[in-house]
């Protein structure tokens, strides 16, 4: 029994000191530069807010933060498999989109599961989504709008970013809500939706504010319902979707910071701690103000059941659209 005993005390501490470096690599952290990958190319919407926040993270943490973009594969998934495959010490970090982590995985074969491949830090931007139509289209506030689609099933283009989008899917959830029927025409990226939309050629769209806000304030596109849980400053008199009887369609573009699963907790809630402190400073907050995009602060156990509850809720939505990627 003494034998047994002495061995099990042994491998406890053993088990204890094994823990050792890893509980001082976290205290110390970080001691060398942090690489953040997006999963996009330079110049796009997660581009920019990764630009704006890094340098204003790297100060609170005391480390550069340099900004890697991994553009490719279905769902950004050239970047993902970066940090996938990152030793989990906090010094590769990812940013990518709601669409990307909840979304994709009902409409791509990952071989990796978000949920379980990525530990959440916390939510870095949200953009609101818009519903505009060309003015040509004739109507004037989204009630009109639900009431000329009910007696024109089918006849009304809805542009959307790409199959499988944010964009889309809120199409689809407003389809399925208010029992209309609208005919989705997919796009590689917004910009060339909303070429199509100005020109006449499709008659309603919904995307992020950074994207239409200059064509609504111009009179060239007229804004209807907006999917925040608020409305929006820019836009005072246009209510919110729930304000227009339809709250499953609250849902903003939604941006996260996370790490690879398995990374230390004190690094995740050193990184949480100084990303909250990053959006409350002025040169953030300014240049967030700049491009309509709003923060939305979560602790890394919230935006992990968050981003749970989103993944359950678009794939019953893909489900019920039968909705499938080509």
């Amino acid at each position: 029994m003494n034998i047994h005993r002495r061995s099990a005390l042994a491998a406890l501490a053993g088990l204890s000191l094994s823990g050792l470096p890893f509980a001082a690599a976290a205290q110390n952290y970080p001691v060398r530069p942090i690489r953040l990958i997006v999963p996009y190319p330079p110049g796009g919407p997660t581009d920019v807010v990764a630009r704006i926040f890094a340098n204003s993270l790297g100060a609170k943490v005391g480390q550069t933060i340099v900004v890697d973009n991994r553009p490719g594969g279905a769902a950004g998934t050239v970047g993902a498999h970066v940090v996938v495959s990152a030793d989990p010490d906090g010094y590769t970090l990812l940013l990518n989109q709601a669409g990307s982590l909840t979304i994709a995985p009902s409409l791509y074969k990952l071989d990796y599961d978000p949920l379980k491949a990525f530990a959440p830090i916390g939510i870095v931007a949200a953009s609101p989504e818009i519903l505009v139509v060309n003015p040509s289209l004739g109507v004037n506030s989204f009630a009109e709008f639900i009431a000329y689609a009910k007696k024109n099933p089918g006849k009304i283009n809805f542009g959307t970013p790409g199959t499988g989008t944010l964009p889309h899917l809120l199409g689809v959830q407003l389809q399925l809500a208010a029992d209309i029927k609208i005919t989705a025409v997919s796009y590689r990226g917004a910009g060339p939706a909303v070429v199509d939309l100005l020109a006449g050629n499709m008659q309603m769209m919904i995307d992020s504010t950074s994207v239409l806000l200059t064509h609504i304030q111009s009179g060239k596109l007229r804004a209807l319902a907006v999917s925040s849980d608020h409305r929006i400053p820019q836009l005072p008199n246009m209510p919110t979707f729930a304000e227009a009887g339809y709250p499953q369609l609250t849902e903003s573009l939604w941006t996260g910071l996370l790490a690879p699963a398995g990374t230390p907790k004190p690094i995740i809630d050193k990184l949480s701690a100084a990303l909250d402190d990053t959006m409350k400073t002025p040169d953030v907050e300014k240049a967030y103000k700049k491009l309509d995009i709003e923060t939305k602060m979560m602790t890394p156990a919230e935006l992990g059941s968050f981003m749970a509850t989103e993944t359950r809720k678009w794939a019953e939505i893909i489900s019920q659209a039968k909705i499938k990627v080509e």
